[in-house]
């Protein structure tokens, strides 16, 4: 039977405390809320149709909602090769977001697992505190920690009470922390922008506005005018979580005002004393519990990832309060977006940052953190046409949403064009040239969330060689070069050229490749052995030749031959005078997202791309018409952030 835990509401004003008792496990939204990982399982009990975090084989219509890809390879390379147990990694939510599971709707969901011991991701020993601005946040390059304090894995889910986007909004947290015994203290903080941790300069990033955060601004009457940052702060000691509370960044200005979904509940905090900005707590309207929460009995389950200790051993049950578990109905405390925006399917927050302190107090010295997380962060529609361009003559052409969800709903519309039956749905047809527009709904009673379009235009005299060849990329694994190319009108060509440089100059043969006798877009692939080519840098180009005779060269795609196997970004040439390419080196297939800015932090693009595994190389086209100066590119993978800096000659 689990250990029950008491747990009190935050400190109201003049800090007089107000307590609701939670002191048996329950569930909320359908989700076990009764620290354990299994669904279909609560309070030591088969309850056939909760979901949680994992199952652990228990029979049930409830559902568990973190990815568990890769567990049982990540388990063996921690026999095979215990360095791997220091590494840090991420899994998101198993459902598409917006999902209807059990009759409840679910929004997002991540899991990461910390490093730990001699930790990259620590504050500094010194004055790092909650109402500071993270600009003056200072992290040494590595750091053992205090194990009461040193963060094992972390959760967090967030969901509907039910399938509308009015029904009760919950947030679910978890965490393991290596210590089990005196009091532990952890926040989970949570930003309105893309804040990002950038490892290695030990800085964080793209922090708010006003003193590093995102103040909440309210208008007159008391309503939000801007949602700003959170912060939930909780304390628990050997036996039982012993306060929980919330607060939300302000001007303290603001406290002379009624909030309208909420009240103020007495306490503010900033950087230092008479500071502008700072955390204020905050309680609901209504009365009644709106936090509950447990820490585990000996004996839990860890989970399909099993969890490793400070020490480095790998365990597969936690001991006795070594994990825990919470919820906050973020709707009864009056920060659901619906309140905020009128809009339910606004994102209450966009990143989450959890921390440990040394003490109950809410200034102490900040411990361990794991590094700022995405949630909510939804894939806007991109749409591409088949057939981009009817050449010589008109056809038909395939229009689809490359990256489609499932849950998603998407409307076509067109103004000069022409849609071959059905207007709904991820792929249309259409028979003429112009422009066509997909609209994305996250949810049938959500508003438009993304926007999309496409142009299919017409050409009597084109030579399509020149316009057919897209999607070119090398991939490096060992003395290998793996070349992926497709064309749009398979047809029109006779034989693909594949050459290589060493200097970008000169180019020898790689390989050739006939064309097929398939018509429309077709992909191919080429293997080029690389064993006896001394250079850290290749080049490669395709010259196509058309069934008429004709040829047109592809852009050139470098890849570098010389990789650590090492998760590190790096660009080249740097600096470049003309062409630009970015290398990563990955161990599993993974989508990523890149963004490219300059020195004033002005974003030049964002791109979605897939990597594969290996050392990938991917070129930084965008930025070919871009002036001379200092650049950064900030690449997201697996929920990590890496930034490197190339500077730009012309």
């Amino acid at each position: 039977m689990k250990t029950n835990l008491l747990i009190l509401l935050l400190l109201l004003i003049n800090s007089v405390c107000g307590f609701s008792q939670i002191t048996t496990p329950v569930v909320k939204a359908n989700f076990g809320v009764d620290a354990d990982l299994r669904a279909n399982y609560v309070n030591g009990l088969v309850a056939a149709g909760n979901d949680d975090w994992f199952n652990n084989g228990t029979a049930g219509t409830g559902q568990f909602i973190i990815d568990t890809t890769g567990a049982a390879a990540i388990l063996a390379g921690y026999t095979s090769n215990p360095a791997t147990r220091m590494s840090s990694f991420a899994r998101v939510m198993k459902q598409t977001p917006y999902s209807i599971v059990n009759n409840r709707l679910l929004l997002d969901a991540v899991f990461i697992r910390d490093y730990h011991g001699d930790d990259s991701t620590v504050f500094a020993s010194g004055s790092n505190k909650n109402g500071m601005s993270p600009v003056d946040w200072s992290c040494p390059v590595s750091q053992g920690i205090p194990d009461k304090n040193d963060i094992l894995d972390v959760f967090a889910h967030a969901r509907r009470a039910g399938p509308n986007i009015t029904d009760s909004l919950w947030l679910f947290g978890g965490l393991s922390i290596d210590n089990i015994t005196g009091n532990r203290y952890f926040d989970f903080e949570l930003y309105q922008t893309d804040f990002y941790y950038d490892r290695p300069t030990r800085t964080f990033k793209n922090y708010g506005p006003d003193a590093g955060h995102t103040a909440w601004i309210f208008n007159p009457d008391g309503s939000v005018n801007r949602p700003g940052d959170i912060i939930f702060t909780a304390e628990y000691s050997s036996a039982s979580l012993t306060l929980v509370e919330a607060r939300i960044w302000i001007n303290n200005a603001s406290l002379s005002m009624t909030p309208m979904f909420f009240n103020w509940g007495g306490l503010f905090d900033g950087a230092t004393a008479g500071a502008t900005y700072g955390y204020a707590s905050i309680i609901p309207k209504a009365a009644g519990a709106y936090y509950t929460g447990l820490q585990c009995s000996n004996g839990t389950w860890t989970g399909p990832f099993s969890a490793v200790l400070q020490d480095n051993s790998v365990v597969t049950t936690y001991l006795a309060r070594q994990f825990v578990e919470f919820s906050v109905n973020m709707t009864k405390l009056g920060l659901d977006p619906a309140y905020i925006s009128t809009n339910g399917c606004g994102t209450p927050f966009r990143r989450v940052v959890v921390k440990t302190r040394a003490s109950t107090s809410f200034s102490a010295e900040l411990k361990d953190f794991v590094a700022p997380f995405r949630m909510f962060n939804y894939l806007p529609a991109q749409a591409v046409a088949d057939v981009p361009l009817f050449c010589g003559f008109m056809g038909v052409s395939d229009i689809s949403v490359i990256n489609p969800m499932s849950s998603s709903t998407y409307t076509w519309a067109t103004t000069n064009g022409h849609i071959v039956g059905t207007t709904t749905g991820p792929t249309i047809r259409a028979d003429t040239t112009g422009n066509y527009i997909v609209t994305q709904q996250l949810h049938t009673q959500c508003p438009a969330y993304a926007k999309d379009t496409v142009t299919i235009t017409f050409d009597a005299t084109c030579v399509v060689l020149n316009k057919n060849l897209i999607d070119f990329s090398a991939v490096l694994n060992g003395k290998n070069v793996g070349l992926n190319w497709q064309v749009l009108q398979n047809e029109q060509i006779q034989s693909f050229r594949v050459e290589y440089s060493t200097d970008n100059n000169y180019f020898d043969l790689a390989g050739i490749v006939e064309s097929t006798d398939e018509n429309g877009k077709i992909t191919y692939t080429l293997n080029h052995d690389v064993n006896s080519i001394q250079s850290k840098v290749i080049y490669y180009r395709i010259l196509l030749t058309g069934n008429d005779g004709r040829k047109s060269y592809s852009q050139v795609v470098a890849i570098k031959t010389v990789s650590d196997n090492k998760e590190n970004l790096s660009i080249y040439p740097n600096p470049s005078y003309g062409e630009t390419w970015a290398s990563f080196s990955l161990s599993q297939n993974s989508a990523a997202e890149y963004r490219i800015t300059d020195v004033t932090g002005r974003i030049i693009s964002k791109k979605k791309i897939n990597l594969v595994k290996g050392n990938n190389s991917f070129n930084l086209s965008e930025i070919k018409n871009a002036g001379p100066g200092v650049y950064f590119l900030n690449l997201v993978v697996n929920g990590l952030q890496y930034t490197n800096k190339f500077v730009i000659n012309r």
